[in-house]
């Protein structure tokens, strides 16, 4: 299991930036000296006063305007390229971050995905990674730019007259724990924010995926609360971020300008007595005014900042969560199964204390077709998904071939394993394309004949477009038994040594049932194959008949001795 990384989201993200570090020296070299140039302009400012207004040099006035259109010439082109590179450097690290957390989340244990909101979890991966894209490329940008400027004029400013530059000292630990202050808060509000904006995410995304169902029971207006609720959240806690951001801003700029009315007092006084020329005056309060920018910069982007550090937070918390393989297991990759399946005394439960599966010994021969019936939620697709790895026992042994699961490379086992779920989801894409799916060097004479065996030959070669007809998201232009069809070729391509179907006719009525039976039939020849079934009617010629209830298997036998034997099969087939 993967460790919680505890190194704050700012250390984690600079980790990625390593491979980028060309393009940030040279951002760093131009934001140098672009910062460099910024601080120049007040430092004319003593010079006009001193050596033009007062000197009356009609020379330097020439060399101080000459000097103000080089340096501003010099801070457009170094401000251009500070700005370029940053934003490459920074892009290209969001990039490697989004690829990253999209090949994780594909990867994270299917307890943790079936436990989140679906919703929420593509927040992460589009809102998340969006408010992060801000961050890099603008915020820490802007800050780092505005701190080194800030430090060039503080500088100066203690060149010109440490004794006021103290005073300034003075105020700035008073600045820097309003900013921290403010940071805390915009910190927990940029959480809210995000938070709520993956619920506002997640509620359209369950709405939307279910379409039919609210339209079937007409409750729009109640999704349209939903999704109000959420959004009035939503709202709300980004006008709370706005408030805390515009109060700090708000009172951190006032008590500047107090500060730099006492400065301001103070030097007049020194210029009186003589200590002070009035340029260096001048030039020292034009530094102040100046040095009021970069902290109303920072003020500004503190909240981008902190709402960008929420959504690292959030991004980093998906990429902590484990993945499925266990990275101290002995990996078999080389390997041709042949379908023997055993469960050795498997005990499994989802959440700790809740027991689903009491001690499963089950002993299924290469070849053989067993079929797994019971009330619903006696643990029959559990059962079934431990088989391709999908969840490990908490006990016991699921042994494929002699060798538990978990020693296998998973890729490496369920290419060798058709599923054909209950609810077919199909891809968006052309015919041949989801029948093929995974495949990236299958020939069309292999899509033919998965077809063929799937019973879904003659209707592809019906339609004008065949094999490259699109079928829309999710499969929404093919009936029930069609997707089906399509489901049983794209399981049985790969010519699998193991084949699940998991209630693989519930949904459909008895005529087209009847139709896809035959596919399947076709397709369990010659293969291992588990049978999830609620209609019984259709595992009568299975080998064995396994009889779950509550997690345990409490009768076995064919179709004819379990109806002899009475108990729950034969009530089960009398109900059904």
């Amino acid at each position: 299991m993967k460790k919680k990384n505890n190194n704050s989201p700012v250390k984690r993200l600079f980790k990625y930036t390593a491979r980028h570090k060309g393009k940030l020296f040279g951002a760093v070299i131009f934001m140098l000296l672009s910062s460099g140039l910024n601080v120049l302009p007040p430092w004319l400012f003593k010079s006009v006063v001193d050596d033009v207004l007062i000197s009356k040099n009609t020379f330097m006035l020439n060399i101080i305007c000459a000097s103000i259109i080089i340096i501003f010439g010099l801070k457009a082109v170094t401000t251009y390229w500070q700005k370029y590179l940053m934003n490459e450097a920074g892009q290209s690290v969001v990039k490697d971050i989004r690829i990253e957390l999209y090949d994780h989340m594909q990867r994270i244990s299917l307890k943790k995905i079936y436990a989140s909101r679906i919703g929420e979890l593509m927040s992460r991966i589009t809102n998340d990674v969006s408010i992060l894209q801000t961050l890099v490329s603008s915020a820490l940008v802007d800050l780092a730019f505005n701190f080194l400027t800030f430090l060039g004029m503080f500088a100066f400013i203690f060149y010109i007259n440490w004794k006021l530059t103290s005073l300034i000292i003075l105020i700035l630990p008073v600045v820097a724990l309003m900013l921290s202050v403010a940071s805390d808060k915009l910190r927990k509000a940029g959480h809210r924010v995000q938070e709520n904006l993956a619920d506002i995410t997640a509620t359209a995304q369950e709405a939307f995926s279910a379409i039919r169902v609210v339209r079937s029971f007409a409750t729009e207006d109640l999704e349209l609360e939903r999704f109000r609720i959420a959004n009035d959240k939503n709202y709300g806690a980004l006008l709370h971020s706005v408030s805390i951001q515009g109060i700090f801003a708000g009172v951190i700029e006032v008590f500047l300008i107090c500060a730099l009315a006492v400065v301001f007092w103070l030097g007049g006084s020194n210029v009186i007595d003589g200590t002070l020329t009035p340029g260096e005056l001048v030039s020292f309060i034009g530094y102040i005014a100046f040095m009021v920018q970069p902290i109303r910069t920072v003020m500004n982007q503190m909240s981008n900042l902190q709402t960008g550090l929420a959504a690292a937070d959030r991004i980093f918390e998906i990429l902590d969560m484990p993945i499925e393989t266990d990275e101290h297991a002995k990996i078999r990759t080389a390997f041709k199964i042949a379908g023997n399946v055993k469960f050795d005394n498997v005990r499994f439960e989802y959440e700790s204390g809740q027991e689903i599966l009491h001690g499963i010994n089950i002993n299924v021969s290469t070849g053989e077709k067993i079929a797994l019936v019971g009330p619903t939620g006696s643990g029959k697709s559990t059962i079934a998904d431990l088989i391709p790895g999908f969840y490990t026992p908490n006990s016991g042994r699921v042994l494929i071939d002699g060798h538990d699961v978990r020693e296998f490379d998973l890729k490496s086992l369920r290419r060798q394993i058709g599923i054909v779920p209950q609810e077919c989801i199909l891809m968006k894409g052309s015919i041949s394309f989801n029948i093929s799916y995974g495949l990236d060097d299958c020939g069309m004479s292999k899509i033919i004949q998965a077809a063929e065996t799937a019973d879904i030959r003659e209707f592809i070669e019906s339609l004008p477009e065949k094999y490259n007809t699109e079928i829309g998201e999710r499969g929404v232009t093919l009936s029930g038994g069609q997707r089906q069809r399509i489901a049983i070729a794209r399981a049985i391509i790969r010519d699998p040594k193991i084949l699940i179907l998991d209630e693989a006719t519930s949904s459909l009525d008895a005529a087209v049932e009847r139709q896809v039976q035959k596919a399947i039939n076709q397709a369990m020849a010659g293969r291992t194959s588990f049978i999830i079934a609620h209609r019984l009617s259709t595992i009568k010629e299975a080998d064995r008949i396994l009889v779950i209830d509550s997690g345990r298997i409490i009768q076995e036998g064919t179709h004819e001795e379990l109806l002899s034997a009475g108990g729950l099969y034969a009530e089960l087939y009398k109900i059904r």
